[in-house]
């Protein structure tokens, strides 16, 4: 290296700082870069930072999925490690071997439950069924009664006093 490319790039790191290192790509074409650890002109040490340059630049075009969880790991530190093509994939296909698993043994599951319903083995669930607002039981009412409860014929103005609060206390 000639000695005015050492100097100049001695002069870039010094006042910009390390360039963008490309790191790897996942399988859906997102690049992922770190900026190693640096100290500044003015002496301030600036930490590793990892990131991510996506397919999709806007946010709102995100969904779940859009970047392999390894990756994730690294860009959190989480890793020390950036992962490989290799892990990537050996761990997408044990992950969707685990999904036909549960698929499976929740079909497995459920005819095993028909057969103990249809040998009565066990009794099948009860079906409830509600009218009305869900927190007012009727307690063995088929329905509510639109019809009032009393007629207001026997209410006397000024008759019910509180509990505790008759002539005898005032005394």
């Amino acid at each position: 290296m000639s000695l005015a490319r050492r100097a100049l790039r001695a002069l870039r790191l010094r006042f910009l700082g390390p360039a963008k290192e490309l790191v790897g790509t996942d399988q859906f074409g997102n690049k992922y870069y770190r900026v190693p650890k640096h100290e500044t002109r003015t002496g301030q040490i600036i930490p590793e930072r990892r990131f991510v340059e996506a397919v999709n630049r806007e946010a709102y075009q995100y969904q779940m999925g859009d970047f392999p969880t390894e990756w994730e790991a690294w860009i959190r530190r989480k890793r020390k490690d950036p992962p490989t093509i290799e892990e990537i994939l050996r761990n997408e296909n044990y992950r969707e071997e685990m999904k036909q698993k549960i698929k499976d043994v929740s079909e497995k599951d459920k005819l095993l439950q028909a057969k103990e319903y249809k040998e009565a083995l066990v009794a099948e669930p009860g079906h409830t069924q509600l009218k009305g607002h869900a927190s007012a039981p009727y307690y063995g009412k088929k329905e509510p009664s639109e019809d009032p409860t009393s007629t207001a014929n026997t209410f006397q103005p000024g008759a019910w006093m509180p509990p505790g609060s008759g002539s005898s206390q005032n005394k």
